[in-house]
């Protein structure tokens, strides 16, 4: 891969595989070191045009990333601190609702299951397709569509108990 498509994917593709990493783990500092290693993957040559498309082998990549931090720190879930995190991103006073909202949300999309959790990010924030998907989870698309209502259901669960509970 010469520099300049590696410049051009990094530019492409930096900030939406933070954004997946981010919302999977709950943490901007564990993203940021994941999407790191994605593009040295990518930079030593761990991508085959013939296999995948840069961007099934990019969030793949970051996927594969995402699940070995899991492995490795023995959690899958957010950190303790992301609520504060998300809050803290907030602006003024008068956007408290929205804020609370976000948090809620963010919450709510943390305690899904990780399976269940990548394929809502990666649909609903990614804006990618089931094909795109199922090829980056490497399962079929009625897989995908399964865990795609079941992590829609439980977030409606959730958010209702959240808002009865006020």
């Amino acid at each position: 891969m010469t520099e300049a498509a590696f410049r051009t994917l990094y530019s492409e593709f930096r900030d939406p595989l933070f954004r997946f990493g981010y919302r999977l783990t709950g943490s901007a500092e564990e993203a940021e070191d994941l999407v790191h290693d994605c593009f040295v993957g990518l930079f030593r040559g761990g991508f085959d045009e013939r296999r995948a498309s840069p961007k099934t082998y990019l969030y793949g990549a970051m996927r594969n990333l995402c699940y070995k931090h899991f492995r490795d720190t023995g959690r899958e879930t957010t950190s303790e601190n992301a609520e504060t995190e998300v809050a803290a991103a907030g602006g003024p006073l008068d956007a408290m609702l929205a804020r609370e909202t976000a948090v809620a949300v963010q919450c709510a999309v943390q305690a899904l299951p990780v399976l269940q959790r990548e394929t809502l990010i990666l649909f609903e924030y990614e804006d990618l397709t089931l094909e795109e998907i199922s090829r980056i989870v490497e399962a079929d698309v009625g897989a995908v569509k399964s865990r795609l209502y079941r992590a829609r259901e439980a977030l409606r669960k959730s958010l209702a108990m959240k808002e009865a509970a006020r």
